[in-house]
Parts: structure tokens; C-alpha cells; sequence
């Protein structure tokens, strides 16, 4: 008998997720966004991971990631290929480098079928947190299949986020575009952090910009106007904050 998984973007969404959408429930704790993200295998990944969050957050032991982050992830590894697995993400770059991650572990371990994207309404497109519980169904209602080109597709932009291929992770999102017109903008903004000679990356400069412009060295309204006019990048506190000390550091 077949079994049904959802594997979601948070554990906010855990505890949102209304009691009628049955199943077994995957919290992908990570922030692949940001750091060290190489290692071939699963293994190797996760032990890098563990140094760098322990390393950029001291309230974590090695431990606790492999407890709490690693296990979770594993547990895609037991995940059937006629079991039903839904993808909970949403469309900014935080969240698409961890759903490119979880594709790409999910078929190299043999599954390839029944795949489900599910995204947020319009209008929310990069945040689940603000939808109601009956939108929430409605978005498990209207859940896009991933059939098996777009899966062998969209599974490869996680090795090539790896390796820093984004010429290649572009002409995929191009390809997808009609499908799947989120992977774009997604790519695009991760090119657009790099920095080049004195352009110091999208993300920095923005911040740069709206501290010149609110006169202000302070993190809370920094954030907060951050958030709002770079939404596609979907950074928490950390990231930003991480933006904020490089830039003061360089004054």
C-alpha cells in the first residue's frame, strides 16, 4: 500500500497545515541559500552542513543539526516510487534552492513518479505563512504534477547550484518557463547576488541603498524594508543581518 508524504518548507507550515491533508509530514530545516553547500553524497553534505551552521550559529551543536536536520532529511530516503510525495515551496530563492535539493535527492534515489508541487496562492507567491487554512486546501487541491522531463530537468539545478553552473541552471529555467515560469526569477536572482569588481552582489547593494535611504544603521526597520522590496530572496534574520555586519565591518 502506498503512502503519502508532504514534505514542507518549514516548520511554521507544520504547525499551519490543516488536519484534513492527511499524510506523512518532512520539514526541510535547512537554509541552502547560504553557505558551504558541497558534498556528492548525502552524507557528505550534511557533515559540512553541521560545521557551518554550528559555526554561524553558536547556539547549535554538530548534534542538534544532525538531530533535528539531518534525521529529517533522511527520512526522504525511505520515501517509495509509487508513494505520493507533495512539495510544499515557495517561489523565492530560499526556498527553491532547498525544493531543487529535495528533488534532486528524491530521484537520485529512485523516485520518479507521482511528484507534486505545491505553491502558495497569487499574491502570496513567497509566503505560505500568510495564507488561512481553507487556502491551504485549496492549494493542496491545485497541486502541479512534475512529470518525467520536467522531473529529470529540475532535478539537475541542484548539482549545478553545487558546482555554480548558472549558465546551464538558466537554459533549464528557460525550458521550464511555461510549466514552471517560478524557476526564472529564482535563477536570476542567485546570478544577481554575485558580485563583480565594485558591485558587491543585488542583495548588499539593495541594503547599502535603503540604509542610505531610512539614515540608519539599526537591523529592525533595515529588515523589515529588505524584506519588502527583495522578496525574492526570501532571507530570514540571519541573512541579512549577515549583509549588515559585512558592510559596517567594510566602512
Amino acid at each position: 500500500m502506498h503512502k503519502t508524504y508532504h514534505i514542507l518548507n518549514g516548520d511554521c507550515l507544520k504547525e499551519m497545515l490543516p488536519k484534513n491533508i492527511k499524510g506523512e509530514l518532512i520539514v526541510a530545516r535547512e537554509c541552502l541559500v547560504d553557505g558551504d553547500v558541497s558534498g556528492e553524497t548525502l552524507d557528505e553534505l550534511l557533515q559540512v552542513r553541521a560545521k557551518f551552521i554550528c559555526s554561524q550559529y553558536p547556539v547549535f551543536s554538530e548534534e542538534d543539526y544532525h538531530q533535528g536536520t539531518s534525521a529529517e532529511l533522511k527520512k526522504m530516503l525511505e520515501i517509495n516510487d509509487e508513494d505520493e510525495v507533495n512539495l510544499w515551496f515557495e517561489d523565492d530563492l530560499f526556498c527553491q534552492v532547498n525544493f531543487w535539493f529535495c528533488l534532486n535527492l528524491l530521484f537520485e534515489n529512485g523516485k520518479k513518479q507521482n511528484i507534486f508541487l505545491l505553491r502558495p496562492n497569487k499574491g502570496k507567491e513567497y509566503n505560505f505563512g500568510r495564507m488561512k487554512q481553507e487556502e491551504l486546501s485549496v492549494a493542496h487541491e491545485n497541486k502541479v504534477s512534475i512529470n518525467s522531463r520536467a522531473l529529470v530537468q529540475m532535478s539537475k539545478l541542484w548539482r549545478m547550484y553545487q558546482h555554480k553552473d548558472w549558465t546551464a541552471m538558466l537554459e533549464i529555467a528557460d525550458q521550464l518557463k511555461e510549466e514552471f515560469p517560478f524557476l526564472l526569477p529564482a535563477v536570476n536572482a542567485q546570478i544577481d547576488r554575485l558580485s563583480k569588481e565594485k558591485y558587491e552582489g543585488r542583495p548588499k547593494e539593495s541594503l547599502r541603498k535603503i540604509m542610505s535611504e531610512l539614515k540608519t544603521t539599526e537591523f529592525a526597520p533595515l529588515f523589515k524594508e529588505f524584506c519588502k522590496r527583495e522578496e525574492i530572496y526570501g532571507f530570514g534574520d540571519f541573512q541579512v543581518r549577515c549583509l549588515l555586519n559585512e558592510i559596517l565591518k567594510s566602512k
